[in-house]
């Protein structure tokens, strides 16, 4: 194990080389679904490497919005006179959420600039630099290790910040249809609160989301026997929704909550009941439940709130994706024992957030086997904000933890 702690020149090297291709890629201004030249660039340091480069795309070409084509880049090194078991896929996204008022940005988005030790722009945390860095972790790990055990992969999309159709899922299914296993997967989110390592995402929660629109009778406030007030009915059952326990949740997921997001009724009229009224809401759930519970207990709240027939009620449901989870085991262990090395950080195991594209990744199963899965990135304080931005210490000390992760993993 190498102990880059006490070793500040090995540190600066990397963080070297981490922040130049960090630089590389967070100027192309590469908005969600577009890569522009951001995996070419990857895909030519990994040619170099022995890695056999794949361009893989989806959707329709020339389209634009969610049936956009996206490029995606699925790449495979295999130790020389090895087995291709373990394989060990660093994951990741080259697209970036939009930026917004680019007049309130104190430097231009996408025009990285480094101000007392920190790198301001479009994709600094999220997650840019993650992919440099374990680039960078993988060029060295190779210079020093050509016949490692196992297989080195690459899974880059450059649609994990929209509606992430023609992304990662997409690639998934490739490798399934071709029996391609992943033993471990690092995604390169941006996982760490307070400082460089302290969080790992083992898992995140799922999430379901639904429309629920509810039809009434328009008519004259001052005649409500003659109207039947779609919002009267709902707010009942909306109600029993927000106070109802779904579950207590277990050792490494809060228990499942429900949070009403949207709700849209009336016709600008005060003296006018409406018709219908529409209300989104959105389940993140624990393992502790499934999404076909969720949408039977929904149901059994409405039914029992409109009995009399007067009111009726539609719920289009949509699942984005399932919770899933990797407990302690060789991946985890050797994220921890990576970071402890590097920072002296006992990091700890979190499932709260949002999605990741590790839910599409989970799914994959090959010879009843599926991927562990882990995200391990910088601090996610600025992620989707104006004036983004990320510790350049922090650069180095990534990809000397992607390294050791390497190392604890491919050499044992």
């Amino acid at each position: 194990m190498t102990d880059y702690a006490s070793k500040a020149t090995d540190l600066d090297h990397l963080q070297a080389q981490t922040l130049a291709l960090s630089l590389q890629l967070m100027r192309e201004p590469s908005v969600t679904p577009t890569d522009l030249n951001c995996q070419n660039i990857l895909a030519e340091r990994l040619n170099h490497l022995g890695f056999d480069c794949e361009f893989l795309y989806f959707g329709e070409k020339g389209a634009t919005g969610r049936e956009a084509e996206v490029k995606n880049l699925w790449a495979i090194r295999q130790g020389r006179g090895q087995a291709q078991a373990p394989v060990l896929c660093f994951a990741g996204h080259t697209d970036v959420v939009p930026t917004g008022d680019v007049s309130q940005w104190t430097y231009p988005p996408f025009e990285p600039t480094i101000k007392d030790g920190i790198l301001y722009g479009r994709g600094a945390a999220d997650m840019k630099t993650a992919i440099a860095a374990f680039t960078v972790a993988v060029e060295n790990f190779v210079a020093h290790h050509p016949n490692h055990h196992g297989s080195i992969a690459f899974l880059i999309t450059a649609d994990e910040e929209g509606p992430s159709i023609n992304g990662t899922v997409k690639v998934v299914e490739t490798l399934q249809s071709r029996n391609q296993p992943i033993t471990y997967c690092l995604i390169g989110e941006p996982s760490s609160t307070h400082s460089l390592g302290d969080i790992i995402k083992n898992g995140r929660r799922g999430s379901l989301g639904a429309v629920v629109t509810v039809t009434g009778k328009q008519g004259h406030v001052a005649y409500p026997h003659l109207a039947v007030n779609p919002i009267h009915y709902a707010l009942p059952a909306l109600s029993e929704l927000c106070s109802q326990t779904w579950d207590n949740g277990n050792a490494y997921f809060p228990a499942t909550t429900l949070q009403i997001s949207n709700l849209h009724a009336g016709t600008g009229a005060n003296n006018v009941i409406p018709a219908t009224l529409s209300a989104e809401f959105n389940f993140r759930f624990s393992t502790e439940t499934n999404d076909e519970k969720l949408k039977a207990t929904t149901h059994a709240i409405f039914d029992k709130h409109f009995q009399d027939g007067a009111a009726s009620y539609h719920i289009d449901w949509k699942l984005s994706g399932n919770p899933f989870l990797t407990p302690q085991g060789k991946l985890v262990s050797a994220c921890q024992s990576a970071i402890k090395a590097v920072t002296g950080t006992d990091t700890q195991l979190s499932t709260t957030g949002g999605t990741s594209d590790g839910r599409f990744i989970a799914t994959l199963n090959v010879e009843n086997k599926s991927p562990e899965v882990v995200e391990l990135g910088v601090r996610n304080a600025t992620i989707h904000q104006i004036d983004e931005c990320v510790a350049v210490e922090d650069l180095g000390k990534l990809a000397a933890i992607y390294e050791q992760i390497l190392q604890n993993l491919l050499l044992s």
